[in-house]
């Protein structure tokens, strides 16, 4: 099968047969997805059956055990890195802090870090605070229509630059970045780069170890599953990186970077997630393939699928008068996230008003608020995002286009 099979995806998702959300389409899946089937019968086994603490020999704490190795082993192996370097933690906001926690301790006055203005804050402003420890912070800034370039990056780039934290994908903006060139950049210079993934890990969970990303980041909530953050950290950077566990776990992996651990349960419900991976393989006949030659397929049709519904919204929005769009207009370049404001117009009423129609999109700065500074919006009103995924229809599209012809004054 070369396209995706939509009413098989629909199918693995209990909310399209929630009786309380029919009629209702779903255009804020950057802030997070629905639950494929797979990881909410996950959750629920584990808190019907193993729920208690994990790792003992008696049962069923061996199992649940067993139950959260096995979905931290097989995360990893779809994104293709080794499962000790794998860490999840409560959500990725808590993981970035906890590991710039780490280079505080791990630089020295006068090291260079440098972020962006494009990224949500978890990615600029735990690593901005580190000017407090004498570490001097630059940023990459966004050009007036939102995009970052290479070249100025590379302007900022010296002897001295430590981290790189960049995003693989703004949650406003949507161009899709070329990470790999951007971190042989900053590896040429001698420093690590920070990949923020959390917008671009729904449309197809990433080959980590093609980015060249010292460290990877991105949200499991808006990968169809539990909300946990997972996080990437190269072994030789680990290595070096003072543990922030309790003192006593010394440098045991992979919990030196989780000072209290993330929920059990949860971890346990990663199981869902592949298992749902899994089958869309098998469903488009790729079952008896590697597990990256897998998550390749998937990637390809989410990306094909993505790419063709999301073209005609550009379009609209692009040709109307009225509209700003932020990013680019065409599909083969970005995701699926679209954020747009209208003159004349609040963002909030807009937002509303659609959600009386039982069109939902987001509306605010989504955490881009020194992007939206920069690109003079108005960071209270901030700006209309319709953002969705695979399990999108054409005709949910059609509808929210419809409605903003409507709407648009």
């Amino acid at each position: 099968m070369s396209s995706l099979d939509l009413d098989y995806v629909r199918a693995q998702f209990p909310a399209f047969d929630e009786p309380s959300l029919a009629g209702f389409a779903h255009f804020e899946n950057a802030g997070g997805s629905f639950a494929c089937g797979q990881a909410v019968a996950a959750l629920q086994e584990f808190y019907q059956q193993t729920k208690v603490q994990p790792y003992y020999a008696f049962e069923p704490s061996a199992t649940a055990g067993a139950r959260m190795d096995s979905a931290r082993h097989r995360l990893a192996e779809w994104l293709h890195v080794d499962r000790d370097d794998l860490h999840l933690g409560p959500s990725t906001s808590q993981n970035t802090y906890v590991l710039a926690q780490a280079f505080r301790q791990h630089l020295r006055a006068g090291d260079e870090v440098i972020v962006t203005n494009q990224d949500h804050e978890a990615n600029v402003g735990a690593w901005a605070r580190l000017q407090d420890a004498g570490c001097v912070v630059r940023t990459w800034q966004a050009d007036p229509t939102g995009e970052l370039r290479i070249a100025d990056l590379a302007a900022l780039l010296g002897p001295r630059t430590r981290v790189v934290a960049f995003t693989q994908c703004s949650n406003v903006v949507g161009s899709i970045h070329p990470v790999r060139e951007i971190t042989d950049l900053v590896h040429g210079a001698g420093a690590w780069a920070v990949v923020d993934g959390v917008s671009y890990c729904p449309h197809g969970l990433p080959d980590i170890a093609a980015t060249g990303a010292d460290i990877y980041l991105f949200s499991l909530y808006k990968v169809y599953g539990p909300h946990l953050g997972a996080m990437y950290v190269q072994a030789d950077l680990a290595a070096q990186l003072p543990s922030q566990a309790h003192f006593f776990k010394g440098d045991a992996l992979p919990g030196r970077f989780n000072p209290a651990g993330p929920d059990h349960a949860q971890v346990a419900a990663v199981n869902g997630v592949i298992d749902y991976m899994e089958s869309l393989a098998a469903r488009h006949g790729h079952g008896q393939r590697s597990v990256q030659e897998k998550a390749t397929a998937v990637r390809r049709l989410f990306r094909e699928h993505e790419s063709e519904l999301l073209q005609p919204l550009l379009d609209f929005l692009a040709a109307h008068p009225r509209v700003r769009l932020i990013g680019g207009t065409r599909a083969s370049s970005r995701a699926p996230t679209v954020a747009f404001t209208v003159a004349g117009q609040s963002s909030a009423a807009l937002a509303r008003q659609l959600a009386d129609l039982r069109i939902g999109v987001g509306n605010g700065n989504f955490y881009a608020y020194r992007l939206l500074q920069a690109l003079g919006i108005d960071t209270t009103d901030g700006v209309v995002r319709a953002s969705f995924v695979h399990y999108t229809s054409a005709a949910e599209v059609d509808r929210l286009i419809a409605a903003l012809a409507l709407l648009l004054h």
